[in-house]
């Protein structure tokens, strides 16, 4: 039985689409660019008028407790090491163990065994991790 949330909240994103940029739709150099906040003396979109594109702002954040929480219902924390999901064992049902990128196959499997020991979920388990028979 995998380990469950003490707590399922749900998630509620008051806006999921990204911002896009001003006028962008007009130049294809700055079509796939991030938002950046118009500067201009005359600009719509930073005088906020009735049309002009939405600019981020602090009301779109998310609620406080569901603020990094994945859909599972667990906050993750990246772990590189043994010691390091030690830390996990009294929060097992609030954080799951996320294997950091570097890691090595050897320690990958470390941490997984410890892991299942110490009831932790682990989110990316299978990665990096080859069957005894593909080798």
């Amino acid at each position: 039985m995998a380990v469950q949330p003490l707590i399922k909240r749900t998630i509620v994103k008051k806006r999921t689409k990204k911002f896009i940029r001003h006028q962008a739709d007009l130049f294809k150099r700055i079509a796939r660019s991030s938002w950046r906040k118009p500067k201009g003396i005359d600009g719509r979109v930073r005088r906020r008028f009735k049309g002009a594109l939405p600019m981020p702002s602090i009301g779109y954040g998310s609620n406080k407790k569901t603020r990094n929480v994945l859909p599972d219902g667990f906050r993750t924390a990246v772990i590189y090491n043994v010691s390091e999901l030690e830390m996990l064992m009294m929060h097992n049902r609030k954080y799951s163990a996320t294997v950091g990128h570097s890691v090595s196959s050897r320690s990958r499997r470390a941490i997984i065994e410890r892991a299942e020991q110490l009831a932790i979920r682990v989110t990316n388990a299978n990665a990096k991790i080859r069957s005894e028979e593909d080798a």
